[in-house]
């Protein structure tokens, strides 16, 4: 019986170890490319499947920083948005229709002037405040083109379309940093945000909201008249959550 010589076994074993290691890499790729389209598609159909608002150029999210808000309106805590325990960060402050020079507000609408508690209710958990959402109904919302129903699914779905940055929402004690600093870790954390679509407020020396524009189907865009009331002091304070 012929045999063949070591090199060549060897040779042929590290074919076959390259071969199966050449099938397994691809049969993860595909699964991994598979989940990649299915996530793209899905994003596709909702953003197709989000009601339009119109009579508007586009959106203002505004997340505040609800210490901050707590610190000059409710030190004591008796709200639920300020309650200790609460550990309430970033909240939305409101989604704003804008004009590419100012904005309209209090607009004249077939809905009620109070949203109901059963629908304030659904969206507690980014507005903790039944009269803020009230008030950002009746100041902003009404003037989207949308009803109340859709008017605050389109803020919760301008909400989930930003990530926080994990390093400022777990803020537990005083730190200073510039607002710059701030744009800059929100734009690291949200593919496609840059520096002409996010401005950085401050009131009295302290972080107070940041604002991020976005058009009708939630795409980020370029917004000069927001970015030019940013905050312009070189440090900030950003307070601790309660």
């Amino acid at each position: 019986m012929n045999r063949l010589p070591s090199s060549t076994l060897v040779r042929s074993a590290g074919l076959l170890f390259a071969g199966l290691a050449l099938l397994t890499a691809c049969s993860e790729e595909k699964p991994a490319e598979k989940q990649k389209a299915e996530a793209s598609r899905k994003a596709s159909q909702a953003q197709a499947q989000l009601p339009r608002g119109k009579g508007f150029d586009f959106y203002v999210l505004s997340l505040s920083w609800s210490p901050t808000w707590c610190a000059e309106n409710d030190s004591a805590g008796r709200t639920q948005q300020c309650r200790r325990g609460e550990n309430n960060g970033f909240i939305v402050h409101g989604l704003w229709p804008q004009n590419e020079r100012g904005y309209p507000e209090y607009c004249s609408t077939r809905e009620p002037d109070r949203v109901p508690e059963s629908l304030g209710r659904t969206i507690l958990d980014i507005i903790p405040s039944m009269g803020l959402i009230g008030h950002q109904w009746r100041k902003h919302g009404s003037c989207s083109g949308l009803g109340q129903r859709d008017y605050f699914a389109v803020t919760r779905a301008a909400f989930e379309r930003i990530r926080i940055p994990a390093g400022l929402e777990a803020q537990r004690g005083m730190a200073r940093l510039s607002p710059d600093a701030v744009e800059e870790t929100f734009i690291a954390a949200n593919p496609g945000l840059d520096r002409r679509s996010i401005a950085v407020t401050c009131e009295d020396g302290r972080l107070e909201e940041v604002r991020i524009c976005m058009t009708a189907d939630l795409s980020f865009r370029a917004c000069p008249a927001v970015d030019r009331a940013a905050c312009r002091a070189k440090s900030i304070e950003q307070l601790p959550i309660r």
